[in-house]
């Protein structure tokens, strides 16, 4: 042991003195202890393809395991460029447009730490990802929590208008949304191209689920609009959109001037992202099918959730994207959400995640998150489980 009786620890003044361990892995942990099956953490349970998994061994074994260039390698950042052509019609310089991450939350964390400073407001909806309050409290900047609206987690626009400043530096949108499975449509994205219209308002865009929209849904990409496209930074996910999210791959698309900046953090950050995998994903995105085929493969696994959970004492929220779904316990406890989300995994034997974690206000609507992005047979055995509560 490094710490003893006869060692005094030395004081430290934490940046982050009100956070602790995420929920997600308190609630995966707990999962594991107790033997129940894991809807929580954000994972599919299923295998990689064969064909890229088949194309890492083939780089790996070909020697190309050392570093990348810093932006990445240069026939994956043109098979990206190519893949936002197909998918939303923009043009991308491949060289200074595009930078490949060690996985959406390092993107979306450099984006903050590279463009918001001291004093800095950056506006964000509640329920929101973990990751973007602390990453702009390091980056010295102040957090404005607004609250999408129950129970379809929409945004007010005219709130975030009257919540803009002289002081506003970013604002971050995510849409598909983690936790809530909402999307924005074209109208929400023409609305705020007009409110951010003549500002220096940065737009972080969180589109790491950008291949998982349902219902014959498109997409609405700030890579559509022109007028934000010139001033956002879009996030992707490899990890999520080809289940592989322990590779921790992703992407970044700005205009050069604000991923000059990202570059400028990126680089002391990760340098660079894995070399072999890189080679593989840039012969994989190449073929679309191996991503335009994702929304119907997720839409299934929801339809089947779904279903199997009519018989159930939860009411299911709308989910249009992602692979979470929601779920009001209402009608079942009273119980804080983060009590009954431990409860039922510790009694029924199946893991969620309690929503209000991602409130700054701990805002409890009594609903928890699952996971379908699962096998048939996770999903059938876990909704037995369910349906019994």
């Amino acid at each position: 042991m490094i710490s003893s009786s006869q060692t005094k620890k030395i004081t430290v003044k934490s940046k982050l003195p009100n956070v602790g361990t995420t929920i997600f892995s308190v609630m995966s942990a707990l999962a594991n202890n107790e033997s129940a099956i894991n809807l929580s953490q954000g994972f599919p349970d299923f295998d990689v393809s064969k064909p890229l998994i088949d194309l890492v061994g083939h780089y790996m074994t070909a020697g190309l395991n050392q570093y990348a260039p810093m932006a990445g390698v240069p026939k994956l950042l043109a098979s990206i460029a190519q893949k936002v052509s197909n998918t939303y019609g923009l043009q991308l310089n491949e060289k200074e447009e595009i930078t490949v991450t060690a996985g959406g939350t390092q993107g979306l964390f450099t984006a903050i730490a590279a463009l918001v400073n001291k004093g800095d407001e950056v506006v964000i909806f509640d329920p929101s990802y973990d990751s973007y309050a602390p990453s702009i409290v390091l980056a010295g900047g102040k957090p404005i929590h607004l609250q999408l609206k129950y129970p379809h987690f929409n945004i007010d626009w005219q709130e975030f208008k009257n919540a803009i400043t002289d002081k506003t530096s970013m604002v971050i949108i995510n849409s598909p949304h983690n936790p809530t499975g909402s999307t924005l449509t074209e109208d929400d994205l023409k609305t705020l191209a007009q409110i951010v219209a003549n500002t220096n308002i940065v737009v972080l865009s969180d589109e790491v689920y950008e291949h998982i929209c349902f219902d014959g849904q498109l997409h609405q990409s700030v890579l559509r609009f022109p007028e934000l496209a010139s001033r956002s930074i879009a996030i992707f996910s490899f990890g999520k959109t080809f289940h592989a999210t322990g590779w921790k791959m992703g992407y970044a698309v700005a205009p050069d001037n604000l991923m000059k900046e990202f570059r400028k953090v990126h680089q002391f950050n990760v340098f660079s992202a894995n070399t072999p995998v890189q080679h593989a994903l840039a012969d994989y995105i190449s073929e679309k099918d191996n991503y335009q085929n994702l929304p119907s493969f997720y839409q299934a696994k929801r339809d089947l959730f779904l279903d199997l959970m009519k018989a159930s004492k939860f009411k299911m929220l709308p989910s249009k994207g992602t692979y979470f779904q929601l779920a009001d316990y209402s009608a079942i406890s009273n119980e804080n959400d983060v009590v009954f989300a431990k409860r039922i995994t510790a009694e029924h034997k199946v893991a969620s995640i309690p929503v209000s974690v991602f409130y700054d206000n701990k805002n409890d609507n009594k609903v928890v998150r699952f996971c379908f992005a699962k096998n048939e047979e996770t999903l059938t055995n876990a909704t037995k489980l369910l349906c019994k509560i």
